[in-house]
C-alpha cells in the first residue's frame, strides 16, 4: 500500500467523529506491533518516533527508515510522523526521509516566539506537501508537572491556528506526559470548546494516562489524534520481565521479545477499537 498521510488519516477520522491512534515506536519491534495490530483491527495507525528516540538510535534514519518500510508493506493505512520535535534541523531530516508529517514542540517559548518559530516550520514543511502538527498551553509530564492549571485556552488556540497555519493543534486539556497509572482527569467541556475554536483536528498527548472511557469520551467531545506510549511501553516491559522471570538461563532475544511484540499488538488492536466508537 502506498505511504499515507497523517492528515489524510486524522483529517478522514475527523469528518467521521472518531478517533485515530498515535503510537510511540522505540524500536523496530514497536514499530512491528502497532502495524500488526492495526491489520488486526482493520484500522488506520500512526507510527510515531519521537526526538528523544531518534537521539537514542544515534540519529533519525535508522529507526525512520525501517518504519516507512513497515507502513509501505502494511495491509492498513499507515502513516509515519515525527514527535515533539524541537530542533529544526530534525524535522528537516524527517522530511527528506520521506515523513508524512511532524509535530513541532515549541510550546515553552513565550507566545509570539512559539508562533515565529512554528510558522516557520510550518512555511518548510507545507512546500514539501508535510503536515505539520504544534502545541498550545503546555503538556505536563515530562518534568512531573501535572497542575490542573495547565489549560490551552481557547480563544489563544484560534489566534495561535490562524497565525501559524498550522495543520493539527496538541492541546492541554489535562492529561500528562508519561504517566503509569490511568486515572488523569480530561475536561471535556474544554476539549468541546477548542474543537469549536479551531478547524483544525485536535491532539491529545499524554494519552497513556486516560483510561478507556476517558478516552472514548474525549474523542465524542472532539478530540481526533490520540497519542499513547507509556501504556504500551509498560506493556512491553512487563511481557519480557514475566519470560525472563519464567526462563532464567534464556539468552536469545528473539524469546523475549517475541512475546512483548504480541503484548503490544493485542493492546494497539484493543485501544484503535475504543477510539474508533467514541461516546459522550
Amino acid at each position: 500500500m502506498p505511504l499515507i498521510s497523517t492528515g489524510d488519516i486524522a483529517l478522514a477520522a475527523r469528518t467521521h467523529a472518531t478517533g485515530v491512534g498515535a503510537f510511540n515506536v522505540v524500536q523496530i519491534e514497536h514499530a512491528q506491533a502497532i502495524v500488526s495490530g492495526a491489520e488486526a483491527a482493520g484500522l488506520p495507525v500512526i507510527l510515531q518516533i519521537s526526538e528523544n528516540t531518534a537521539r537514542y538510535h544515534g540519529s533519525l534514519e535508522p529507526i525512520g527508515l525501517a518504519s516507512l518500510a513497515l507502513a509501505r508493506a502494511a495491509d492498513v493505512p499507515v502513516a509515519v510522523h515525527l514527535d515533539h520535535a524541537e530542533s529544526a534541523d530534525l524535522v528537516h531530516e524527517a522530511v527528506g526521509l520521506g515523513f508524512t508529517s511532524v509535530m513541532f514542540d515549541a510550546s515553552t517559548l513565550p507566545y509570539d516566539e512559539n508562533v515565529a518559530a512554528t510558522l516557520a516550520i510550518t512555511s518548510y514543511c507545507h512546500s514539501r506537501d508535510v503536515w505539520v502538527e504544534a502545541e498550545l498551553g503546555e503538556v505536563g509530564g515530562k518534568d512531573g508537572a501535572h497542575a490542573p492549571g495547565v489549560r490551552t485556552d481557547p480563544e489563544e488556540a484560534h489566534a495561535f491556528v490562524g497565525a501559524t497555519a498550522v495543520d493539527a493543534l496538541a492541546v492541554a486539556v489535562g492529561s500528562s506526559h508519561a504517566m503509569l497509572t490511568r486515572d488523569a482527569v480530561l475536561d471535556f467541556a474544554l476539549i468541546a470548546r477548542l474543537r469549536d475554536a479551531v478547524g483544525v483536528p485536535l491532539v491529545l498527548h499524554g494519552s497513556s494516562g486516560v483510561g478507556d472511557s476517558g478516552l472514548a469520551r474525549a474523542v465524542g467531545a472532539g478530540m481526533t489524534k490520540v497519542n499513547i506510549s507509556t501504556h504500551l511501553n509498560k506493556l512491553f516491559t512487563r511481557a519480557v520481565r514475566d519470560y525472563l522471570d519464567s526462563h532464567t538461563e534464556a539468552a536469545d532475544p528473539r524469546r523475549y521479545l517475541g512475546p512483548a511484540r504480541a503484548a503490544v499488538a493485542a493492546e494497539v488492536t484493543r485501544l484503535l477499537g475504543v477510539l474508533s466508537r467514541p461516546s459522550r
